[in-house]
Parts: C-alpha cells; structure tokens; sequence
C-alpha cells in the first residue's frame, strides 16, 4: 500500500478489525519511512447487480435511490438515520444473496415496504404511494383501511 504522505510502497500494519457485519476489514498502516499512520479498507468486489425497470429498462443499482426513497417517506417521523442505514443495508445484503446479475425493481420496492410496514406505518404508506402509482384518494383510502384491518 502507498503511503499517502511520502509515497513509500512499504508499510506496517498495526491493527485490523472487522467492520460492516464482517463485511469489510478496516486495517491500520504505518509507514515504514515517515512513521505517517493512515486507515485503509479491504472488501471483497462483488459483481454489480442490475435493474429491471417496469419498463423493461436496465440500469445499474444505486444504493443512492433505495436511501433517497427510504428518507423520503420517513421524513418528519421518529424513524433515526441509523435505523434508515441498517433498513437499506439489509435491502441489499438480501438483494445480493438472491440474485446475481439482475433484479427487478418490484422486488426492491416490495423489500421497501415490508419493512417500512412494520417500522411506521404513515412512512409505508408514503412509499406504497409512489411505488403503487396511486390514481386516486380512493386507493390511497383502501390501503389506509387495509393498514387499519391488519392491526
């Protein structure tokens, strides 16, 4: 590993931890000419998963989008960052050990809103609104109702 300071190519490493359920290894360096301490992180690369868009579209996973959507339908609610972090992290370890090039979108969408229903229910049915593609106040009305008779 280079030195990122002095670009030496010879380092020391002084620890190494687990991180990201074991996912990733977080290491420690030294470097063996300036003494400059620096943290590197080691993954295994998995091949990059693809969407199948309603459409028939394809387009490469964004992490970005599932977090965008989950904050979106969770604003203003009792629902912390961290939760919201754990929730997508979960969406995509499962996405992952599923399915290996390609997933549809529905999937994703459907992932969403299980876990969405169980957390808060006013953020589920924001999400289901614009994953269902509501035409109306009597959709929304039913799943509202659906949500009443399930509890």
């Amino acid at each position: 590993m280079r030195c990122p300071k002095c670009g030496n190519v010879d380092d020391k490493v002084i620890d190494s931890r687990s991180v990201r359920n074991g996912d990733v290894i977080r290491r420690r360096r030294i470097c063996t000419q300036c003494s400059y301490r620096f943290t590197t992180y080691e993954e295994v690369v998995k091949a990059t998963l693809r969407v199948i868009k309603r459409d028939g579209r394809h387009e490469e996973f964004d992490r970005k989008k599932i977090l965008g959507g989950i904050e979106r339908a969770c604003e203003k609610r009792s629902i912390s960052s961290q939760q919201i972090e754990t929730i997508v992290d979960s969406i995509i370890s499962e996405l992952e050990s599923e399915y290996e090039r390609e997933v549809p979108s529905t999937i994703i969408g459907k992932k969403v809103m299980d876990r969405l229903e169980k957390i808060d229910e006013v953020a589920f049915v924001r999400f289901a609104s614009v994953y269902r593609r509501f035409r109306d106040v009597n959709q929304f009305l039913s799943e509202v109702e659906g949500l009443i008779g399930r509890q």
